[in-house]
Order: structure tokens, then sequence, then C-alpha cells
């Protein structure tokens, strides 16, 4: 018996978002967005085990190596309000790939200012048929928050 495998518009990005990322099937990668689990038990098909979803991914501790974001079909302004509680989750070292509709040179930039602004680095993008996206870094080690 076989088995038939469609390809959806978020087994398109998977590659390309691995490849901005530069992730092994060893580093602990998080996943966000809308579809993040269907993403998250894609890329545990492909032998990144050591993957969650935002769902599952625990509290925030600087505990994973590699934030896979996929915000295509939704606002910058919720995507702003994510990555104020998605950056948390992430280690020192880090990085994170935001993954967007295809946009206007303007809301590209936005993004990029937003994650600078965040003290990240932007290290590469791509664009692609279904949308585009950057990799980021820490400018340098994220300060330490204060408990409430």
């Amino acid at each position: 018996m076989t088995s038939t495998h469609t390809t959806a518009a978020g087994d398109r990005i998977i590659e390309p978002m691995i490849a901005l990322a530069g992730c092994s099937k060893l580093h602990r990668i998080v996943v966000a967005g809308a579809k993040g689990v269907e993403l998250m038990l894609e890329l545990q098909r492909r032998g990144y085990v050591r993957t969650a979803a935002t769902a599952n991914c625990g509290h925030p501790a600087g505990q994973y190596d590699v934030a896979l974001v996929d915000w295509r079909r939704r606002t910058f302004k919720s995507l702003e309000v994510a990555l104020d509680w998605l950056v948390d989750f992430l280690s020192p070292a880090g990085v994170l790939v935001v993954w967007v509709d295809p946009q206007k040179a303007a809301a590209n930039e936005a993004l990029r200012a937003s994650l600078e602004r965040r003290g990240f680095v932007i290290e590469a993008g791509t664009v692609h048929d279904c949308g585009c996206a950057v990799s980021a870094r820490w400018r340098e080690t994220p300060p330490l928050r204060k408990a409430a």
C-alpha cells in the first residue's frame, strides 16, 4: 500500500525556512503561527524531532535554538505582539526566521525595523512565490527581563 503526500503551502516554506535558519536535526526548534502544529509535525516527519509548536513549547526560558514563524495571512500588528512573547523562548545564540505574505517594500522594511528594535540583526532574506522571509540573530546577549 502506498500513501500519497500532497504539497501544502506550509510544506513549500519549510525548506527555505530551514535553509535561512541553518538548523540541523539536533537543534531545538519552536514553530509559531496559525499552522504551527502542522509545520511542527512536518518537521518531525523530516527528522527534526526536537521541534515544538507554541501550543506545547513550555514556559519561556531561552531554551530554543531556532524560532520559525509562519505569519502569512495575519496582521503585522499581531506579529509584533507574538514577537514580544516569542523572543523569550530563543537562546542567546538563537536564530529567528519570520515568513510573511508577499508585500510591498515598505512592509518588508517595517518587519526588518521591528526585528532590529528588538535587538536582532538581519542576516538574510528570501522571496518566494508564497511569501518572503528574513532570518535574524540577537545583536548581543538579550537583556534579562525583570520578573513581575
